[in-house]
């Protein structure tokens, strides 16, 4: 048996959206290796052990973005349980992480039936005017639909009320609503959290500029607001909302990669990476 290498990074790289980078797909499994991942996948599904340390990690130390305390305070009690679970070389090691900072975010409709809107900051949104921003929203369902629609959104919020079909597929709206809202002109963009099942819950994640377009405040609306907005709109009346976001990009900060070994009977010196 080979060492196992386990590292894994335990950050949110806001620069780095996942759904932006495409792996190429690996050679073909032999039946010997698979054998091996169907027994480690059985064992992992045997009890609930891996749930439970989630959960405890959720619980203890909230959101862990990166350049972030609770990160940090994260990655020390990971590096206990690696040590208390006897694996070997446990350390952490210093690697720079993007340091992106939420800040505030409000929303608010105005005008008759005016409310609060629940939303958050996309990751590596820039931050409104300090003031915030008023503008009235348009509407699109998709990108085509925006395309179709571009004469209107200059000077407008484009909230994209893309109804959740897979999640490779709406997080594109996530990832490039922004700047392809910006490239016709909007202040702003707002996206329907890309979600399935939502309690006035927004869904947040990382976002992408594209270089040649304007940066935009960007956030992610519940689905619930989102279908509001888009009501509003069908009975031909373009809702108008006040925006308010601080999100900031601070310098790169310091943290750590975790990693540990289970070292091998038979070919100690062989390595099998696990991230």
């Amino acid at each position: 048996m080979p060492r196992l290498l386990l590292p894994a990074l335990f950050a949110l790289l806001t620069s780095l959206p996942a759904a932006a980078q495409p792996i190429a797909p690996g050679p073909p499994m032999s039946a010997e290796a698979r054998a091996t991942a169907d027994r480690l996948i059985t064992g992992a599904l045997a009890d609930s052990n891996a749930y439970n340390r989630l959960a405890e990690l959720c619980d203890l130390f909230g959101h862990r973005l990166s350049g972030s305390p609770s990160l940090e305070h994260a990655i020390d009690w990971i590096l206990a349980g690696m040590q208390a679970d006897g694996l070997e070389n446990v350390h952490g090691e210093p690697v720079k992480v993007p340091h992106w900072v939420r800040g505030v975010g409000r929303a608010e409709l105005l005008g008759v039936g005016a409310r609060a809107l629940h939303l958050t900051a996309l990751g590596g949104s820039v931050a409104t005017p300090p003031a915030g921003l008023t503008a009235e929203v348009l509407v699109v369902g998709s990108f085509d639909d925006l395309e179709a629609h571009a004469a209107e959104a200059k000077g407008r919020i484009v909230l994209f009320d893309a109804p959740f079909t897979t999640y490779g597929q709406t997080v594109a709206y996530r990832v490039r609503g922004a700047s392809r809202a910006a490239k016709h002109g909007a202040v702003a963009c707002l996206i329907r959290s890309v979600t399935p099942y939502s309690q006035q819950t927004p869904h947040t994640g990382v976002m992408r500029y594209d270089t040649t377009t304007a940066r935009i405040p960007a956030a992610a609306l519940t689905v619930e607001d989102a279908m509001l907005l888009s009501r509003i709109q069908a009975r031909g009346t373009h809702p108008k909302v006040h925006l308010l976001l601080t999100p900031k990009m601070l310098p790169d900060a310091m943290s750590r990669n975790v990693v540990a070994e289970i070292r091998g009977s038979d070919l100690p010196n062989e390595v099998v990476a696990l991230g």
